[in-house]
């Protein structure tokens, strides 16, 4: 599947829901625009390419990351998935009962002591975790312990 753009519609409604760009008075750099970043940001997600191999047309690698990072502490990328799950859920397209707990965003002890950092090439990198703690849900299901039976008692 070829990676498609946002629309003009679909960027007007993620655009209403993003924090209002506050411009200098004392003038500097124009920023990135938002819509920019933001493809960049899909595109990283789409592709799962490494940084260094955002095109430029999104504007300058570091650019994106910043502004992931700062929609990520500032709530913004909570809050467009919330509403992104809500417009699935309005129009049916989401299935609730077939959701599923993924533990792709839990690491796996290898074994080692739990104290030991992990290596660099296991460890995660830091948009990975941003974007982790940005898309977790809040529609989790609820695991009850293990009940024992009552009808095996020991003697």
């Amino acid at each position: 599947m070829a990676w498609q753009h946002l629309t003009d519609k679909q960027w007007e409604a993620i655009a209403a829901r993003l924090p209002r760009r506050k411009y200098h008075p004392e003038g500097g750099r124009r920023p990135v625009s938002d819509r920019k970043c933001f493809e960049g940001i899909l595109w990283i997600l789409k592709t799962g390419s490494p940084w260094s191999a955002l095109p430029p047309v999104y504007g300058s690698k570091s650019t994106v990351h910043r502004r992931l990072c700062q929609w990520a502490e500032d709530g913004t990328l909570l809050n467009l998935w919330r509403w992104f799950l809500e417009q699935l859920s309005d129009y049916q397209k989401i299935q609730w009962n077939e959701c599923f707990v993924d533990g792709t965003f839990a690491p796996a002890k290898k074994g080692g002591p739990p104290s030991e950092k992990p290596s660099a090439a296991r460890e995660q990198s830091l948009w990975y975790w941003r974007m982790a703690v940005a898309l977790r849900s809040e529609f989790t299901w609820r695991r009850l312990p293990r009940r024992r039976s009552t009808s095996a008692k020991r003697p």
